[in-house]
């Protein structure tokens, strides 16, 4: 299946232009989420690189942003970039769960491979890599069962219908939920924007 990042520009900029006043853009460096600075002005996140998971990756966190979060730059959360401490780490994996459990949704509703990430290969790692890996996954399954929240939702049926997974999202979760669930560093490289 081609995983090309300008149909999910085209995709999210046709569902959510007009009714959120918010656009998809490729970047060239990281992440960030620009919120409108103009009247007539569109908000916009940017996705690292133009990489494919990384735009679903964005998409995800603006789908959990409340109103008052998508008026600040990148939601006015803090980032602390790789080499977070122990502690910082342990506070970055606890925002992360939820983006990450519906980036995985999104990533299986277009049939493409989901990495998790505790993004911090130049610090200590993971707080708790194990732990965090569990509560992805025990996330992403309620979300299955009980529904994504609405933007998330909208997005991710489109996905389905775009790609033609609807019948067999949730087969092929618990075939993918093992590989998740393992603690073995992955390494995807659309989320790391230097060489290894």
């Amino acid at each position: 299946m081609n995983h090309n990042p300008d149909d999910l520009i085209m995709l999210f900029n046709d569902l959510f232009r007009e009714s959120f006043r918010t656009i998809l853009v490729r970047g060239n460096s990281e992440p960030e989420y620009l919120p409108v600075s103009e009247p007539d002005g569109v908000a916009k996140i940017v996705f690292a690189h133009g990489f494919y998971a990384s735009a679903l990756h964005e998409i995800a966190h603006w789908c959990i942003a409340g109103e008052q979060r998508r008026t600040l730059h990148d939601y006015g959360y803090w980032y602390c970039p790789d080499g977070r401490s122990l502690e910082q780490q342990h506070a970055f994996e606890q925002v992360e769960v939820k983006p990450q459990a519906i980036e995985w949704l999104f990533s299986l509703a277009a049939g493409s491979r989901f990495h998790i990430s505790v993004d911090n290969l130049a610090g200590s790692g993971a707080a708790d890599e194990e732990s965090f890996r569990r509560q992805v996954c025990d996330l992403s399954a309620r979300f299955l069962a009980i529904g994504l929240p609405p933007r998330a939702q909208q997005f991710f049926d489109l996905l389905t219908t775009f790609y033609g997974t609807a019948d067999r999202i949730r087969d092929v979760w618990y075939q993918d939920r093992t590989r998740v669930l393992q603690a073995d560093p992955e390494y995807d490289q659309s989320r790391i924007t230097e060489p290894l």
